[in-house]
C-alpha cells in the first residue's frame, strides 16, 4: 500500500492544533490564504507564473476531485474522457460516474478524429514512477488547446523525484504563459505525510476552477477550516518535505537493490513512491511468490492491461519493515 507511515511534521500539527476553534462553516472557495500558499507554493518550487488564488481551489484529497471532476463538469454519455494506458483506476471510475465513455491511450494519434472533453494525464506516473518529459507536455498542450479539450494533470508526485526532473503542466514553458484549457491536482498526502487530512487542490484555468465551485458549494464539499490552516504551514515549509524525501531515497535505495538481485527489472521508477518492477512472468505469480516470502506488492494489472507482467511495489514502509522486506528478497527460496 502506498500510504504514508512517518509522522506528519511537527509544524503541521501545530498549526491543526492552534486552529481547532472553528464553530462556523467553512467556505467552499477556501480561505484566501490557503489559496495563495498554493500560489506561492507553485511558484517557489514549480517555476509556476500567472497564477493567482481565483485560480486555486481547495479539495478534500485529490482522488475526491479525480472522481468528480468529469460529473461537476458536466460530462456525460456520448462524451469521451482519456486518460493513460497505466493509471491509477480513479479516472476511469470519475468517467463511469458521469456516464461517459474511457478511454485508455498514451497515444494521441490513436485517438483519431475523436476529441475527448477531458484528457488526463499522469507525470510522475501512479504505478510507473515515469517523468513525462517537457517537450511532450508540451505537445498535448498544444494538441488539447486545438480541439477545445480540457487538458487535467495529476501532479500528486511532483515532489517525489529521484531521477531527473518533473515538470507542471502549468510552468510557462509548457503552457505558453497561459493556463486557458489546463488544470493540475496537487495532493499533501504524500510530500508532507497528509493522507489522514485530505488536503489537496486544483488549480489552473480560472473559468474552469469557477464552473467546479459552482457546483461543489452546492454539494457541501468544503476542506475544514483547520485542515486549511494546516495546509498553509504545510505549503510554506520546505524543511519537512526534504527531510521526508531523504528517508524515502534510503528506503527505495535498499529495495531497489534487493530486488534487482533477487532478478528483478525496474522499469522507469524516476519518481513517485513506488518501484515497478517485473520478472517478465505474469504479475500474480510474481505477487504470489514475494507473498510466500511475507511481502505483499500490487498486481500491475490492477493499473491496466499494460502492466500485467509488473507489480508496482511500495516505499512508504517503515525502516523496520523496509529491511525485513530487503533481507526476505536476498534469502534463498
Amino acid at each position: 500500500m502506498g500510504t504514508p507511515v512517518d509522522p506528519t511534521p511537527e509544524v503541521v500539527q501545530q498549526a491543526l492544533r492552534e486552529a481547532a476553534d472553528s464553530p462556523g462553516y467553512p467556505l467552499t472557495i477556501g480561505r484566501p490564504e490557503a489559496r495563495q500558499a498554493a500560489v506561492d507554493w507553485l511558484a517557489r518550487r514549480h517555476g509556476v507564473t500567472g497564477l493567482d488564488i481565483d485560480g486555486v481551489l481547495p479539495v478534500i484529497g485529490s482522488k475526491e476531485l479525480i472522481a468528480s471532476l468529469a460529473l461537476h463538469l458536466g460530462v456525460g454519455a456520448g462524451d469521451l474522457v482519456v486518460y493513460p494506458e497505466l493509471a491509477y483506476p480513479t479516472y476511469e471510475v470519475g468517467a463511469a460516474l458521469a456516464g461517459a465513455r474511457a478511454m485508455a491511450s498514451d497515444s494521441l494519434t490513436s485517438l483519431g478524429p475523436q476529441s475527448p472533453r477531458v484528457l488526463w494525464i499522469n507525470s510522475p506516473s501512479n504505478p510507473t514512477g515515469r517523468i513525462l518529459p517537457p517537450a511532450h507536455l508540451k505537445k498535448v498542450v498544444d494538441w488539447c488547446r486545438e480541439r477545445g479539450v480540457l487538458l487535467v494533470s495529476d501532479e500528486c508526485y511532483v515532489e517525489c523525484v529521484w531521477e531527473g526532473e518533473a515538470v507542471s503542466v502549468l510552468h510557462p514553458d509548457i503552457c505558453g504563459g497561459s493556463h486557458d484549457g489546463i488544470l493540475a491536482v496537487h495532493s499533501l498526502s504524500k510530500r508532507s505525510n497528509l493522507a489522514g487530512y485530505r488536503c489537496a487542490f486544483v488549480a489552473g484555468d480560472r473559468a474552469v476552477v469557477a464552473e467546479l465551485l459552482a457546483v461543489r458549494k452546492n454539494l457541501g464539499l468544503q476542506m475544514p477550516g483547520p485542515q486549511q490552516v494546516a495546509m498553509v504551514a504545510a505549503l510554506d515549509d520546505d524543511a519537512h518535505v526534504a527531510e521526508q524525501h531523504a528517508r524515502y531515497a534510503v528506503r527505495r535505495s535498499k529495495l531497489r537493490a534487493a530486488l534487482k538481485g533477487a532478478g528483478f527489472t525496474i522499469d522507469h521508477s524516476e519518481a513517485s513512491l513506488y518501484l515497478w518492477a517485473t520478472r517478465d512472468e505474469e504479475c500474480w505469480a510474481t505477487v504470489a511468490a514475494l507473498a510466500e516470502r511475507g511481502i505483499l506488492v500490487a498486481p500491475g494489472e490492477f493499473y491496466g492491461r499494460a502492466g500485467a507482467r509488473h507489480v508496482r511495489v511500495a516505499f512508504t514502509a517503515t525502516d523496520e519493515r523496509v529491511d525485513a522486506a530487503v533481507e526476505r528478497l536476498s534469502a534463498k527460496p
